[in-house]
């Protein structure tokens, strides 16, 4: 590898803020921020959403019914696509 070309690979401690969750990962995000976790100062980066807080990952997401939608749609504009006999 040539050197001063590569960014920086370190431990980050991530934090998601929705389901207040810390964990580490390795990763090369630049940030100035840095937070004491588990006896040591790591950098520190903020998230809105991880897999502890997204609905796909909880369970939490919710699955329409295909034969459900289709009728429906079917129910509410069926008339238009009737041919004429």
């Amino acid at each position: 590898m040539r050197a001063g070309i590569h960014p920086t690979y370190r431990t980050v401690v991530f934090h998601d803020t929705s389901a207040n969750v810390y964990f580490t990962v390795g990763s090369t995000i630049a940030t100035e921020r840095t937070i004491e976790f588990e006896g040591q100062t790591y950098p520190y980066v903020t998230l809105d959403i991880s897999s502890a807080s997204h609905p796909y990952y909880t369970g939490k997401q919710k699955e329409f019914s295909k034969e459900g939608s289709t009728a429906r749609f079917q129910q509410r504009f069926g008339h238009f696509f009737k041919k004429n006999n």
